[in-house]
């Protein structure tokens, strides 16, 4: 009885070896999430990074449960203070916010990126397809046109986002021929149109506030990250990328051609839009809260690929794993090594195309 599952079947070697890899990137994203808060200007021995997350994370639950009637438990993790308030500050107030956004960021543009591309059969499709990064890009740089605060800015982005996406699909159930192709070309079409009035946008900021802060908007950066971000943005995130998770299994199905799609038995416009909804909806969430990135949604489902195959429902949790743990060490790297913080989407193309070329060379097969 040795190897097998609860319901008596042995598993697949498919699925065992899917397994395993997914268990060795959660290492692997533990090791950079843990990595990540001792690199910096101020650094921190990975010890001390450890006990002060242990002692918060305990205090905190300790502090949940002497809520109920009857209990005083205390702290759960009753450590010695060996680091300083500095520490705690750095690791706590600075660097546990990013790397929290960092990786919600780069678990939703890999997921989006991954359903897309199953979505409309095309490996060179991204989460900007149907116009989402544009639309967010368009709504932030008009609401620091006018003056308005991060909040405001991020808000405007997310509406924008969700509003592009809407029209797309409006455009494209409209018009005849073949759902999917109008989708492509209806994003396009938005996407262009909301480019050029960032262009402009851009023409008549002010050059010496406005256009700056535009321009490094656009190039990403999670520089504002904060709780408050994180907590206005988590409940759609998390519940677009649940929904994603759960059906995964039908963007096998989507995959197919449309005769065999039809003849599973599913309803495909209606499976295909709640995709649709639950890829935007994380997209439009993870650009407004820290601006344009590229690469992340188009390279992660690859590197996916090659390494547990086409079947999505091994596809979406490998890419989960490795967009958070691209996008934390892109973060990383964004704020050590150089003496000002670049931007995001810069180091993303550095790092992304190079990559991505490669891939193409390895695996031709996988983009016919």
């Amino acid at each position: 009885m040795h190897g097998r599952n609860r319901h008596g079947k042995t598993p697949s070697p498919s699925r065992q070896n899917a397994a395993g890899k997914l268990a060795a990137l959660g290492a692997l994203l533990l090791a950079v999430f843990l990595l990540s808060f001792c690199l910096g200007r101020y650094g921190v021995p990975l010890d001390q990074v450890v006990r002060v997350l242990l002692y918060r994370l305990g205090a905190a639950l300790g502090g949940l449960l002497d809520r109920l009637p009857g209990v005083d438990v205390g702290p759960l993790f009753p450590l010695e203070a060996t680091w300083t308030g500095q520490m705690e500050t750095v690791v706590m107030q600075i660097r546990l916010p990013r790397i929290i956004m960092a990786c919600l960021v780069g678990c939703c543009l890999a997921a989006a990126g991954s359903t897309y591309q199953g979505i409309f059969q095309n490996p060179m499709a991204s989460p900007d397809i149907l116009g989402a990064s544009s639309g967010a890009a368009f709504g932030a740089a008009l609401a620091i046109l006018l003056g308005g605060r991060r909040q405001t800015v991020t808000l405007s982005a997310f509406f924008f986002s969700i509003l592009t996406v809407a029209l797309v699909y409006l455009l494209a159930t409209r018009a005849p021929g073949k759902r999917v192709l109008n989708l492509v070309l209806a994003g396009i079409m938005v996407s262009s149109l909301f480019t050029s009035a960032t262009s402009y946008i851009k023409l008549v900021a002010d050059p010496t506030n406005q256009l700056p802060e535009i321009t490094y908007w656009l190039m990403g950066s999670f520089t504002s990250a904060s709780y408050q971000k994180i907590l206005i943005g988590c409940p759609l995130i998390v519940a677009g990328i649940i929904i994603i998770y759960l059906l995964r299994w039908r963007l096998n199905i989507l995959s197919l051609s449309e005769d065999e799609a039809k003849a599973s038995g599913i309803n495909l416009p209606r499976t295909r839009l709640i995709f649709i909804l639950a890829s935007t909806v994380i997209t439009a969430s993870a650009v407004s809260m820290c601006g344009q990135v590229g690469w992340i949604g188009l390279l992660i489902p690859h590197c996916a690929r090659m390494l547990v195959g086409s079947n999505n429902r091994y596809v979406i949790p490998v890419s989960l794993s490795l967009g958070a743990s691209f996008m934390i060490l892109i973060d990383t790297l964004s704020r050590t090594i150089s003496i000002i913080e670049l931007p995001l989407s810069i180091l993303t193309a550095i790092i992304g195309a190079p990559v991505f070329i490669t891939l193409l060379n390895k695996n031709r097969s996988n983009l016919r």
